[in-house]
């Protein structure tokens, strides 16, 4: 995921209804308010009411949008996996053309490093390591979780660049590929050798065996 930005959702124009003009913003504050919060003190620890007063918006308001502060740590979730999603199809398709094992190594170098950058990350995998933080589930076992539309995007480049390869092990490669570089994430590595050049070399390995 990369550093926090505005969010991506479309921006208010003039043709917007002044209610829908004003939901749009609401719902940018509010989510930018959560990140602040949340990468300071893990989302544990954030309270809708401190939210609110820090977008300046009432709390019924904020529930009426998001639901509940699950609805916002999702809506949290799903703004920053887009925009790292985005970054990673960008890195995958640069180092197409120089094969496999540059297009791993590209992928998982680009998620290493966003992890360590983003503070909202580092925050959550902090947590994490304590098996305290809330945040953490949406980015693995909620629907369409970025850990799978990583892996898909993955797949898709193995398609390209290893095509002789059965479809199913390529899949596997990718879901391997993933799983490594989340872990390592989570759980840094003490090696010496770089962590992107490992799981790279690893999954290459499986994709030709």
């Amino acid at each position: 995921m990369s550093a926090h930005t505005p969010s991506t959702p479309q921006a208010a124009t003039h043709t917007d209804p002044p209610r829908i003009a004003w939901r749009k913003a609401m719902r940018d504050r509010v989510l930018i308010e959560a990140h602040s919060l949340a990468s300071l003190a893990g989302w544990d620890k954030v309270r809708v009411s401190e939210i609110a007063f820090r977008a300046g918006v009432s709390r019924p308001s904020i529930y009426s949008e998001f639901g509940n502060k699950a609805g916002i740590g999702r809506a949290l979730v799903e703004q920053e996996a887009d925009l790292f999603l985005l970054g990673l199809g960008t890195v995958l398709d640069t180092a197409e053309n120089e094969g496999v094992e540059a297009v791993l190594t590209a992928g998982v170098t680009y998620a290493l490093s966003e992890a360590a950058r983003n503070p909202l990350i580092r925050a959550v995998t902090a947590a994490a390591r304590g098996t305290t933080d809330s945040l953490l589930p949406y980015l693995s076992t909620r629907p369409d979780p970025v850990f799978t539309k990583a892996r898909n995007l993955l797949a898709a480049r193995l398609e390209r660049t290893a095509p002789e390869v059965p479809a199913e092990k390529r899949k596997q490669v990718a879901d391997v590929a993933v799983r490594l570089t989340v872990s390592h994430i989570i759980l840094p590595a003490t090696e010496s050798a770089p962590t992107s050049v490992i799981v790279a070399r690893a999954a290459t390995a499986m994709l030709r065996t």
